[in-house]
């Protein structure tokens, strides 16, 4: 009994090995994924089967040489200005984020999400400036008398971020003819807006990043929530990228997946990147529950966020 025991035993893992191992490689040119950085588990430790050519984070120089790349670094200054969305008249105040050096930078426009403009979502904004851009962060919930957390979404506010486009590219310091869009949780939804509803990514936006989105429109009947993704994503051709966490909210994390895969199929230029180790929210918790993980997902998607728009504002120079 002991010996068949065993037998079934070491049988059940060997079939459990196989199977991990065959999840761990079928990760190649005709995979199925949305994630740029899928990764399968061993028993022992993950591991990424794509080809070489295919893992666009791979830094010879770095993995060889031992090379890092220097991250840019500004000091930050910032101004509290406010525009006037024409649709309606409505005033919307806004920070303005650059670097302290004197001279013009890029132009990125950063929508708050669901949370409002408050103390821990502004470092976001401030973490771009430092990069070596000028940030227009505008509060569309205080230009409205929203109370922060709304469950509802109002559609003015829309006109309000798409104002924000024009009054960030009058700006005197800006460098380019045209802005990047960067935002996080239903702040990506008010910039897919933007850039489709507004038609931005005709004229005045070169590329969108987005944190964690609320792909889906709020007010939206619940099974839209949970198995559909905003009918915007299949018009949006901005090259674009978006981060999430591993343990992200399952029904933000669906859409998501869900929407990159289509836009894939349709040659977009489209990037999903998740981070293990960490959920919703990695960029902006605050120090007393704070991850080691969500240190160096945010650390890294900054940079990334950074490459990525100075890349794509580049051909932007006024």
């Amino acid at each position: 009994m002991i010996k068949l025991a065993t037998s079934i035993f070491i049988s059940t893992v060997s079939i459990f090995a196989g199977v991990l191992l065959a999840n761990a490689t079928d990760i190649g040119p005709n995979s199925n994924e949305a994630s740029d950085t899928t990764f399968g588990k061993r028993l022992n430790a993950p591991i990424n089967t794509l080809p070489q050519e295919r893992k666009f984070w791979w830094d010879s120089s770095w993995y060889l040489d031992g090379k890092l790349e220097v991250p840019t670094n500004y000091d930050v200054v910032e101004r509290q200005v406010s525009y006037v969305n024409s649709e309606d008249g409505t005033e919307v105040p806004a920070i303005i984020y650059r670097p302290k050096k004197a001279g013009k930078f890029p132009a990125v426009l950063f929508q708050h999400g669901r949370r409002g403009l408050d103390e821990l979502v502004k470092r976001l904004a401030k973490r771009m400036a430092a990069r070596g851009f000028v940030v227009l962060a505008p509060d569309v919930y205080a230009a409205r008398f929203i109370d922060t957390l709304p469950i509802e979404h109002l559609l003015e506010t829309e006109g309000d971020v798409n104002a924000g486009v024009d009054f960030l590219l009058q700006q005197k310091d800006v460098s380019t003819s045209k802005a990047c869009l960067y935002s996080h949780t239903r702040g990506g939804y008010y910039t897919l807006r933007v850039a489709v509803k507004y038609r931005r990514q005709e004229d005045k936006i070169a590329c969108y990043v987005s944190f964690y989105p609320h792909w889906q429109n709020p007010n939206a009947a619940e099974p839209m929530q949970v198995y559909r993704y905003a009918s915007e994503l299949d018009k949006l051709t901005l090259p674009t990228m978006v981060f999430i966490g591993e343990y992200e909210q399952y029904q933000r994390r669906r859409s998501i997946e869900t929407a990159v895969k289509f836009m894939k199929k349709a040659n977009r230029d489209v990037k999903l990147i998740i981070y293990p180790g960490v959920g919703r929210g990695f960029d902006f918790r605050p120090p007393n529950v704070r991850t080691f993980a969500d240190d160096l997902a945010t650390k890294d998607a900054v940079q990334r966020t950074a490459n990525f728009m100075k890349r794509h504002l580049s051909q932007w120079s006024k």
